[in-house]
């Protein structure tokens, strides 16, 4: 009986951690966003897709509302975005997105990271060319009652993939895309669960299962961190 408690406990402190790291991912997605382009989501469409994040995530409204207020004033500091670039074990390329206040903490705990696992965090430009900047929409496949209408229509709008699994349907568009597609969708009245920019690999490295586990171990480090919003690598 006290071994199932502590496999549930565990679990349950596991759920609260995710849900702790998705919510000061998108508190800072929120704050970028209040500063780049004020607090009023109607007229600021970055914002309009932060607070779509955090529902996404089940981010409560009055944290929601509370990030934007806090991102309004002018005592509160800012974050920057910083990219870092490096490979993982075994070749693999390693792209970091981070959001801080503190880019020298955050350089010296990336690089730590790295170097951690047998990896070397390289230059600007080191790895870049082998990812594509591309947007990524996430929908409720329930709400999408006839899948290849809906891509025929809006192939129109930028998008260049489709793919669906069992709840959702995963939709790609070119990075200059993004906006138009996130307006289409708006003008459609289909809600998105989750929409961010991300670096897809234009080709990925198969590695041994044991390799492969070497490498997830430093991407679950990265993400641990955070400063951290995403990692994107080539594995396989």
């Amino acid at each position: 009986m006290g071994r199932i408690f502590e496999k549930r406990k565990h679990k349950m402190f596991a759920r609260y951690d995710r849900m702790a790291k998705a919510f000061t991912k998108i508190g800072r997605e929120i704050s970028i966003a209040v500063k780049e382009g004020g607090p009023d989501p109607k007229y600021n469409a970055r914002l309009r897709i932060a607070i779509q994040n955090a529902k996404g995530v089940n981010m409560p409204k009055d944290r929601i509302e509370a990030a934007i207020k806090r991102a309004s004033s002018k005592d509160e500091k800012g974050f920057a975005q910083v990219l870092y670039e490096g490979y993982a074990p075994h070749g693999i390329a390693v792209m970091v997105e981070c959001a801080t206040d503190n880019p020298t903490r955050t350089v010296a705990n990336v690089r730590h990271i790295f170097s951690k696992h047998n990896g070397s965090l390289g230059a600007n430009g080191s790895v870049a060319f082998m990812f594509e900047r591309k947007g990524v929409f996430k929908i409720d496949a329930s709400k999408i009652p006839n899948i290849d209408e809906f891509e025929l229509e809006f192939i129109d709008h930028g998008l260049e993939e489709l793919e669906r699994d069992e709840n959702h349907i995963v939709i790609a568009t070119s990075f200059n895309d993004f906006g138009r597609m996130q307006k289409a969708l708006e003008d459609k009245g289909i809600e998105v669960t989750n929409s961010e920019l991300h670096y897809l690999p234009t080709s990925r490295k198969e590695l041994t299962e044991e390799q492969a586990k070497e490498v997830l171990e430093m991407v679950e480090d990265l993400e641990s961190d955070d400063d951290v919003q995403a990692v994107h690598h080539t594995l396989a």
